[in-house]
């Protein structure tokens, strides 16, 4: 199904932002806007604006933004076609006429959730039935109380090759098949084999989708045999390694607690739950996916990892680990928690303390950085230069996996100095002391005119180049990567930011005219504006300025304060990584030189701060 770009926007105008957020989140009107405490992310300050003229959200905390359809695929968790749906229909729109083939897929779909809708119900009468006496015995002896069955819907699949298929004969054969529910056996010869029920003899748990309908269920046997846990294939409702167990429940609840639990299993999500932690899912007998990780990453950006404590689940928390690497993004990552050998959630909690004695593991949650690097150093012995430089390399090419070239840069700086800070190999702390003592003299030395020199201007230079975009704000949408990279001097000043940057955001232009009326709008404290009488005059302050030269002279600025900040970030590393070696009292030639460069960067970088500084100077002589 195609929906066109004006339907879309008749949607979105038809929807009330305010009153479609405040159903989940409480607003309070602040000027022209509604304001609220973000619901990407925890905080007790409100940094969530919703403004309905404009149509849009945004959270200059986290820097969440997005439109009413896109609220409800981030918040709600729906996809994108339920969302336009669902919003059409209370806005009293009529969605387009699907074609033929649309049209086909959309009825298919109906009819599968109407077939895994029916199974579910049979499986849950068959378990308050006489062959459910089974399954009702072990739920006792896993602790299960009734109003958990009923909240998870557990049931029970006869041991019957056709008591599903009878029950459901009605959606026939086909339908069954493609809903996963029967298994359609190859012809042997010119003997047809009819279908069989795929599950038999199971406890069964359904599988929902983010909006609380039946997609796909996982069986577990009763008795002995394998597997011990049964999946529903592949079908056009469920995608096992796109979907996570639980999902519907633990969405309001991860929001609610600020974090997701993902463990390995359906029992753990269910035993968790009912000792009160709610925000869990799991994977669907797969190894945590790409696909996984990314919706986890929607729901917050630390996911928390708690697999069993025995030597698979704690090989599959590695696997994550590595799965993960390449499509980390700033801010988003993953922690883990590892369990007592031999223990998995389910018996924390069921254990003495229930909930309270899970909690002290929660807290103990190894971040990324540290699963990897603890991973690759206890693979081999490293008792050889050669390992130790196997080592090395491996956590490289680990860095090197990283798309994000801001992440990988971190990991890179991270993985080094854990390696030389390593004691099995490392300094003495009274050597490493004494070194890091003579690097950061030596460092000082450097730059102490460019230090001093940058506390004197450096706010005032952040101030200027505001001043400056906002009066010429082509050069926002110029310098906007770059300008989410700096850092600017307070955190007025970096709210400042975020606002003109979170203007551009959704537009291809801006006029001066507008970013004083978002700026009038905004919370920002008077005191942050212009003051011609105060503020740095370069030559982008004012308007009757030639265009180019203001906007070249911005860009300049820009360059300058993002070197600037580039130029710390390696010198702290420099200063951190380069004193570490094996046995050698004194610097490599290979340092040397790394030292030099680093001098020789700082020499030019003050030459240009002295410029910048000297041409202040003169334009507030000259004033």
């Amino acid at each position: 199904m195609s929906l066109s770009p004006q339907f879309l926007d008749e949607v979105r105008a038809r929807t009330s932002l305010s009153t479609l957020i405040g159903k989940s989140v409480k607003v309070t009107k602040a000027g022209k806007e509604y304001k609220a405490c973000c619901p990407f992310h925890n905080e007790k300050t409100p940094s969530f604006t919703i403004n309905d003229d404009k149509g849009f959200y945004h959270c200059f905390g986290c820097g969440a933004h997005g439109d009413a359809i896109r609220w409800m695929t981030d918040q709600r968790g729906l996809p994108f076609m339920d969302a336009v749906k669902e919003l059409a229909l209370a806005a009293g729109l009529e969605l387009p006429a699907l074609d033929r083939q649309a049209a086909q897929r959309a009825e298919q779909t109906r009819g599968l959730h109407d077939v895994t809708a029916a199974a579910q119900d049979w499986f849950v009468a068959q378990l308050g039935g006489i062959e459910g006496a089974e399954a009702r015995a072990y739920l006792e002896r896993r602790g299960l109380s009734e109003a958990t069955q009923r909240a998870f819907g557990l049931g029970f699949a006869p041991n019957s090759k056709t008591a599903l298929r009878t029950a459901l004969k009605d959606f026939g054969d086909p339908l069954l098949v493609e809903a996963g529910m029967v298994i359609a056996p190859e012809a042997d010869g010119p003997r047809k084999r009819e279908p069989y029920d795929r599950f038999r003899g199971r406890l069964m748990i359904p599988i929902r989708d983010a909006r609380g309908r039946v997609i796909a269920f996982g069986g577990r046997i009763l008795g002995t045999g394998e597997p011990k846990y049964l999946n529903s294939p592949d079908t056009p409702l469920f995608d096992k390694g796109r979907t996570l167990y639980n999902l519907d429940k633990a969405l309001p609840a991860a929001r609610a607690a600020g974090r997701v639990i993902v463990v390995e299993g359906y029992m753990d999500v269910i035993a968790l739950a009912q000792a009160g932690i709610h925000e869990c899912v799991a994977p669907l007998g797969t190894a945590l996916t790409e696909h996984q990780i990314e919706r986890l990453w929607k729901m917050v950006d630390v996911p928390i990892l708690c697999f069993d404590g025995d030597a698979a689940g704690q090989k599959a928390a590695d696997r994550a680990a590595l799965r993960a690497l390449p499509i980390l993004k700033p801010g988003l990552s993953l922690a883990f928690v590892t369990l007592p050998t031999g223990m998995d959630p389910d018996d924390v909690v069921r254990g003495k303390g229930g909930a309270k004695a899970f909690e002290p593991h929660i807290a103990r949650a190894t971040p990324l950085a540290e699963r990897v690097w603890q991973h690759e150093r206890n693979a081999l012995p490293l008792d050889t230069p050669e390992a130790r430089a196997g080592l090395q390399q491996r956590l490289g090419e680990l860095s090197a996996t990283i798309t994000d070239p801001l992440v990988r840069k971190q990991y890179e700086q991270a993985l080094r100095r854990k390696f030389y800070d390593d004691p099995q190999w490392s300094f003495t702390r009274g050597e490493r002391n004494s070194i890091r003592g003579f690097i950061a003299q030596t460092r000082n030395e450097i730059s102490s005119d460019l230090g001093s020199m940058r506390d004197r201007i450096e706010r005032a230079m952040h101030r200027a180049l505001l001043l400056g975009l906002s009066r010429w704000p082509r050069c926002l949408f110029q310098s906007r990567q770059q300008l989410l990279d700096l850092k600017m001097a307070s955190p007025i000043l970096e709210q400042w930011k975020n606002i003109l940057i979170g203007a551009t955001i959704g537009r291809q232009s801006l006029e001066e005219s507008a970013i004083d009326a978002i700026l009038n709008d905004s919370s920002l404290p008077m005191i942050e504006r212009r003051d011609i009488q105060q503020d740095l005059r370069f030559s982008f302050y004012s308007r009757h300025s030639d265009r180019e030269i203001a906007e070249e002279d911005i860009g300049s600025v820009v360059n300058v304060l993002v070197k600037h900040q580039d130029l710390a970030a390696q010198l702290a590393n420099f200063e951190a990584t380069h004193y570490a070696r094996d046995n050698d009292d004194w610097i490599s030639e290979e340092e040397w030189r790394e030292q030099q460069r680093l001098q020789e960067l700082i020499r030019q970088n003050d030459d240009e701060v002295k410029a910048i500084k000297a041409n202040i100077e003169e334009q507030l002589q000259a004033a």
